[in-house]
């Protein structure tokens, strides 16, 4: 088979590596990819935002199979133009990756279909969210309604945090047209857990457990990024919740968007947060979470390209999804200042270190390659994977190979897992 991945992140990276243990794949190529993608798959000069010359490209190389990783194009219905043209794609049509695209759709679908979420209202005009918010209780949660690279969400700990967020994200348009309408929703206090589902428009099957780091700075302090590292499983999803998530959550999700006529065909991404009230969906995404992947993938058994056929053909019932039974800990190597101002242009040095080691892999986000080598080119430059036989060996041993890559301005978290100390 000859796969087309669509994208140029971390995410992307360890999508490329899945496929590429595959028997079945003989040639990768990624639109616009990576310094680190490049060892694995050709790597063309499209954007992922090209739709139709990308559609171009598939029909050129007789491509079998494209893979999305990322959520602009899946809700721009980069999925519609391959279906029209015939070309097979994984990842949701345009009408079904609104459930990412709008988090007041997926807010309102919840509540009709009765999915557990925290209460919310929504709104248009700026004046009217001043006005909720002057008889709101606090801490308080605002959402842009659009995407905004995983970072529109403010968390208001005091109404003036949240009058500026309001400004923030509806008249400094900080997000763009993301936040012509916000979702304001209660707070809700607990762990937070990530759980990645396929998904063949009729079944749905969970992923094993991870839990990201959403906030910059050690102690889920300073702001929100698109993710500093991840863990996996997460030991705080108990049999019970998982239980409890397939009956209340999982499947009504994809009952309810069918429901709509929006059937959800792809990977569907729960953000779920364990309350004392059980656990209730804080998002949906309609793609691989990024840094998730970087957690899941390496733990899955399976050939994904057999998971991803049988999704397409609506054939899911037929696979057992099974995991490894160990841990893996994912640890993002930024550019110092990310997420708000940073230097390129780094040599990074110290990668070769990874090419023999089993069980230890680095992802690539933001790099490019150049006369010098493989530089940093992103806020978010490489993900540190390693397993172990339990969270704390491979936590263990994603921070020691943390200090074989060496870069100028290099950042990282020290307390990525940390809460796994808890239990």
């Amino acid at each position: 088979m000859k796969v087309l991945i669509v994208g140029g992140g971390g995410r992307e990276h360890a999508i490329a590596w899945s496929v590429s243990q595959s028997p079945k794949v003989d040639k990768i190529y990624c639109a616009p990819g990576n310094a680190g993608i490049e060892t694995l798959a050709e790597c063309v000069p499209i954007s992922a935002m090209e739709l139709e010359t990308l559609a171009d490209f598939a029909e050129e190389k007789q491509i079998d199979l494209t893979i999305v990783g990322m959520d602009d194009p899946l809700v721009a219905g980069i999925v519609d133009v391959f279906e029209q043209r015939g070309l097979r794609i994984f990842g949701p049509r345009k009408n079904a990756a609104i459930l990412e695209g709008s988090k007041a759709f997926s807010k309102d679908l919840m509540k009709k279909y009765k999915i557990p979420t925290a209460a919310y209202e929504t709104f248009d005009s700026p004046k009217e969210a001043i006005e909720y918010l002057e008889t709101s209780k606090y801490p308080i949660v605002l959402k842009a309604d659009g995407l905004a690279l995983g970072k529109g969400v403010l968390i208001c700990k005091t109404k003036e945090e949240a009058m500026d967020g309001v400004k923030t994200l509806m008249l400094d348009k900080q997000f763009g047209t993301a936040g012509d309408r916000i979702v304001i929703e209660e707070f809700l206090e607990g762990r937070e857990v990530s759980v990645l589902c396929f998904c063949d428009g009729t079944h749905i099957l969970p992923m094993t457990s991870a839990q990201d780091h959403k906030r910059a700075k050690d102690g889920d302090k300073g702001l929100n990024t698109g993710g500093m590292g991840t863990f996996s499983p997460s030991p705080f999803y108990t049999e019970e919740v998982k239980s409890f998530c397939e009956k209340y959550v999982y499947q009504p999700s994809m009952d309810a968007m069918k429901a709509e006529g929006r059937d959800f065909v792809g990977i569907m991404f729960l953000g779920l947060i364990l309350t004392k009230n059980g656990p209730k969906v804080l998002e949906y995404n309609a793609r691989f979470g990024d840094p998730e992947a970087q957690v899941v993938l390496p733990r899955m058994k399976n050939d994904i390209i057999d998971v991803v056929n049988a999704c397409i053909a609506g054939k899911l019932e037929e696979i057992q999804l099974e995991f490894e039974e160990n841990a893996a800990v994912c640890v993002i190597l930024a550019s110092d200042g990310y997420p708000e101002r940073y230097e390129k242009g780094k040599v990074i040095h110290g990668l070769e270190q990874f090419d023999e080691k089993e069980s230890y892999y680095v992802f690539h986000a933001g790099t490019k390659k150049t006369q010098e080598g493989i530089v940093t080119n992103g806020g978010r430059v490489l993900g540190i994977t390693a397993k172990g036989k339990n969270l704390h060996e491979a936590r263990n041993n994603a921070y020691e190979a943390v200090n074989w890559v060496k870069f100028e301005n290099k950042y990282c978290r020290s307390d990525i897992g940390k809460s796994i100390d808890e239990v």
